[in-house]
């Protein structure tokens, strides 16, 4: 029985188009389907940690993004997690970016790293949202594939301890925006992006 999602995103993803993303990037993606692909296969659980260098954009739009691709097409068993190779906070533009397109987004605690409370769906538990280390004890220990979503974290960062599969599977920082007039434009269309390319993962897995 799949859970319904929240009408608003339901319609966001039914218009989002896979066919648009480019060769170079689907093989970029695919070690990340082989994987979900062999744990399904094997009946195992799910685990992935999207790692950024300040887990406060890209991780967390991507974080998000894959346990609603997940559930929307129904694949059990996902875990999906955020890290940076240090914590600062989530960004409020990212928080703004999913409440815009459809997500029911709470802030649970405020302060200079606040807590969101993000939910895709009225019976699904929430995301909980902040920025923390890779190895925060929020996140798993072992067998996890580690996304790098960053160069930078990826270069930064050679081991990543506990990994079962290191994929880098890297965007541009919509930080480079802040500030100006196309801010939201830009945080929404990197938003995109990653919706686009993880419902292009998610699409491909046989359960």
């Amino acid at each position: 029985m799949i859970t319904p999602l929240y009408s608003e995103i339901e319609t966001l993803i039914k218009e989002l188009n896979p066919q648009s993303i480019p060769d170079e990037r689907k093989a970029a993606l695919q070690p990340l389907t082989d994987f979900i692909q062999s744990k399904v296969t094997t009946g195992q659980e799910i685990r992935i940690n999207f790692i950024c260098t300040h887990n406060s954009r890209r991780s967390h739009l991507s974080q998000v993004w894959a346990q609603t691709m997940a559930n929307y097409f129904n694949i059990k068993n996902v875990f999906c997690y955020s890290g940076g190779t240090e914590a600062t906070a989530l960004f409020a533009m990212v928080a703004e970016t999913l409440r815009n397109s459809g997500f029911k987004v709470k802030s649970i605690s405020e302060g200079d790293n606040p807590i969101y409370s993000i939910k895709y769906a009225d019976n699904e538990h929430p995301i909980i949202g902040f920025s923390k280390k890779l190895d925060d004890d929020f996140n798993p220990k072992s067998k996890f594939a580690a996304i790098m979503t960053c160069s930078q974290a990826d270069g930064g960062c050679p081991f990543i301890a506990g990994a079962e599969k290191r994929i880098p599977i890297t965007y541009e920082d919509p930080k480079a925006f802040d500030n100006t007039p196309q801010q939201a434009e830009k945080y929404n269309e990197r938003s995109l992006q990653i919706a686009t390319e993880l419902f292009y993962v998610f699409s491909q897995i046989n359960s």
